[in-house]
């Protein structure tokens, strides 16, 4: 079974770098996680260059690489990066509150939420999550409109200015609607709108030309995914997640943003850390991301790891960057039922693969 599987994986490309201890360790990491059911795209970058991108198949799901993925929450690492270039310029502070951002958020806790609670998702907001679901798959209904209300600022306005779940500042609680009233604030704070963001920030200087945001009716054909062996992902409209999970492009694209957060291209150092400092007693979360030691197989040491995942309907997306060794992987599957296990357990897919591309 294994031997039929990773036959079935496309053509490789290499970029500059490290090469000769790649393929031994690397190779055996990637052959291993096809073999649990990964079928999408693997990708591992260093400072410089694109390192390793496979496109892996299985029986009945074929990839090539150059598809088209949906980020997913990977959007919110995007929107953290947005954010923290304002802060860097001193046009935005982390302890702003929304109140004094966003005078019309019409939401009871407003004075009291800042933009550090919504990048670390403290802030108590309503959670999207939580509206019935709208198909047999358990799709919330929030994310399944089109047209009406299917865009950040009227969300943001809208549902998450709503009946809070929790006082601000109380605990961490997962939620898009903390990225979507960030997508406003960034829009409050530069005039622009967060496509134009993406865009004219991240997208043209890095020459990404697959990365764009979803909106109604003008979203490309991408990657569909699968919830198990038979069951297909529920039908939802991409555009509703908007700066919390709504941009899509290819791999080489995603691999891109990581070389230039390892390299300061996009953010300075000073922030870049900031952005990239766990809490412990949050379970490790950064603003935007989650940033935890972890001890790794071949590495003489515990090595600091940013973690961003995504998962929308049946595709899922690992992020993962080592900013001491300088180098970053990147992983889409197509099933949502892939176990890619816990790195601080020691075993599992994702801990395979970080030892094998972070501690050749």
């Amino acid at each position: 079974m294994i031997i039929t599987t990773i036959a079935m994986i496309a053509t490789l490309s290499y970029g500059s770098g490290d090469l000769e201890k790649l393929p031994q360790a690397w190779n055996a990491a990637v052959e291993a996680a096809v073999s649990k059911g990964v079928a999408g795209e693997i990708g591992l970058t260093d400072r410089s260059a694109t390192l390793y991108l496979r496109a892996v198949s299985a029986p009945g799901r074929s990839h090539r690489t150059g598809a088209i993925w949906r980020w997913a929450s990977v959007t919110k690492q995007i929107t953290a990066t947005l954010v923290m270039q304002e802060v860097a310029a001193r046009r935005l502070s982390l302890d702003d509150t929304l109140l004094a951002r966003l005078p019309e958020f019409s939401g009871p806790t407003a004075a009291r939420i800042t933009v550090r609670m919504l990048l670390q998702h403290t802030s108590g907001l309503p959670n999207p999550d939580d509206t019935a679901t709208a198909n047999a798959q358990a799709m919330p209904a929030f994310y399944t409109r089109s047209k009406v209300g299917a865009d950040g600022k009227t969300d943001a306005f809208g549902y998450c200015a709503g009946k809070p779940k929790a006082e601000p500042g109380t605990g961490f609680s997962y939620n898009n609607c903390d990225f979507i009233v960030l997508g406003a604030v960034l829009e409050r704070a530069t005039g622009r709108s967060f496509a134009q963001l993406v865009q004219e920030r991240i997208a043209r200087p890095l020459k990404l030309g697959s990365l764009a945001l979803a909106s109604d009716g003008n979203t490309p054909p991408m990657v569909r995914g699968h919830l198990d062996a038979t069951q297909p992902e529920p039908s939802f409209n991409l555009a509703t997640f908007g700066p919390s999970g709504g941009l899509y492009g290819d791999s080489a694209d995603l691999l891109a943003f990581d070389r230039a957060l390892l390299s300061g291209e996009l953010l300075d150092r000073p922030n870049t850390e900031l952005a990239w400092s766990g809490e412990p007693k949050l379970g490790y979360v950064a603003l935007g991301v989650w940033a935890f030691p972890a001890a790794l197989r071949g590495c003489g040491g515990p090595v600091r790891l940013v973690e961003r995942r995504g998962e929308i309907g049946g595709v899922e997306v690992r992020n993962l960057i080592a900013p001491e060794i300088g180098r970053a992987i990147v992983v889409f599957a197509d099933r949502s039922d892939v176990d890619f296990g816990e790195i601080w357990q020691g075993k599992g897919i994702s801990f395979d693969l970080a030892s094998a591309g972070f501690c050749p």
